[in-house]
């Protein structure tokens, strides 16, 4: 082995010590400095080299050999494990503007995928090796009183409570992709891209559906609108046409409620549907309409326009629902768990006759509220 061969692999066995080792004595600030490392090393991770590994049994190598056999001995994968970082956008892709950059060094906690609706309202993802995750959170409302007089006692003792907020792997997301032969052949960037794409649409597009409108049966988890009664989010039908003033009322009870200061630490998701009535409701002798005064308190990147995570319609064909939240004291408004990676199996018999290859990818996620007082429910909405 060469010099710089050795080198190279004891800094990476040093990278794997704190990753997956014991914590160092150092603290926090050296926890921080693994969790960068690892972000970094994911960064490298190759989706194509899995690919031709799966099809032509190619070794994998580099980085990306690392993070497989790291992530196997911490977890049981039928195939190959991909990290769920490994599906962000990489640099020089085309994105919106001003999406934050996917690699963030915060310790447990990942984000979602950048273009998704549940990441863009503040929910959070939970990376849980195995079993159960649970926060407990507090319930009761410890208060203070002034002694009436000099010898008069203070307010009474309060009750501190918890209650547990808990995700379990009882759901299963898996998709299906088919890579042709002629794809397969090209085994540059076009492929690592291709299939980065096209599995993070996927995934992401059903864990948005799921995270809002999850039925909480038939293998999905219970979403946020579905579930608003189990979780106990507060509910309000407006049974009125779109304003500006309906949100107002409920960015005020935000605000009685110590969840936000200010109308900018709101965030929004509404339907297609509802950005239409609000952009074509006037004000009277103005041309001024409810879609201008609402960007006007609620910045317009804050907002979520989505017919995917949101129900098109309401209570009847006329009516539409929107959704805020907002995250106060750290706490996001909704946790996403996710076990693991996600496995990447391969199907070598469905295509054989063309050559091609058919991967499966499962991954177990569930979601839960901490806080229902952090998101608001505005239903049928005219």
């Amino acid at each position: 082995m060469h010099g710089q061969d050795i080198i190279q692999t004891a800094i990476r066995s040093q990278c794997r010590q704190k990753l997956w080792g014991a914590k160092p004595a150092a603290g926090a600030d050296l926890e921080t400095r693994g969790d960068r490392e690892y972000a970094d090393l994911v960064s490298r991770f190759e989706l194509r080299q899995v690919a031709l590994h799966l099809d032509e049994g190619r070794q994998i190598t580099g980085e990306t050999a690392e993070i497989v056999q790291e992530m196997r001995g911490k977890g049981g994968y039928r195939g190959i494990p991909v990290p769920w970082a490994a599906l962000e956008r990489r640099v020089g892709e085309t994105i919106a503007s001003g999406t934050p950059n996917p690699i963030q060094t915060r310790p447990i906690i990942d984000r979602l995928f950048p273009d998704s609706v549940a990441g863009r309202m503040g929910a959070e993802m939970i990376n849980v090796d195995s079993g159960l995750a649970e926060w407990p959170v507090v319930t009761s409302s410890v208060s203070a009183g002034w002694a009436a007089s000099e010898t008069g006692s203070v307010a009474g003792p309060t009750v501190f409570a918890t209650s547990d907020k808990q995700l379990a792997p009882n759901q299963t997301l898996g998709i299906t992709m088919k890579i042709t032969r002629k794809a397969l052949k090209q085994s540059g960037d076009a492929l690592e891209q291709a299939v980065r794409r096209d599995m993070n649409g996927a995934i992401a597009m059903k864990i948005d559906a799921a995270v809002f409108q999850g039925a909480g049966s038939g293998g999905e988890p219970l979403g946020v609108i579905t579930g608003y009664s189990t979780y106990g989010i507060t509910s309000t039908a407006i049974n009125a046409a779109a304003s500006w003033s309906a949100f107002r009322s409920a960015v005020i009870r935000f605000m009685d409620n110590y969840a936000v200061s200010s109308p900018d630490a709101v965030k929004l998701a509404i339907t297609p549907t509802l950005w239409g009535k609000l952009d074509g409701a006037l004000i009277t002798n103005t041309a001024v309409s409810e879609w201008d005064r609402l960007v006007k308190n609620i910045p317009a990147s804050n907002i979520s326009i989505s017919a995917n995570a949101l129900p098109p319609t309401g209570n009847s064909p006329d009516e539409v629902v929107a959704v805020l939240t907002t995250s106060a004291g750290g706490v996001a408004p909704i946790f996403v768990g996710a076990w693991g990676g996600i496995d990447l199996i391969r199907d070598p018999y469905s295509d054989a006759a063309s050559g091609g290859l058919r991967l499966t990818a499962l991954t177990t996620v569930d979601v839960t509220v901490a806080r229902p007082s952090q998101i608001e429910l505005l239903t049928d909405i005219q």
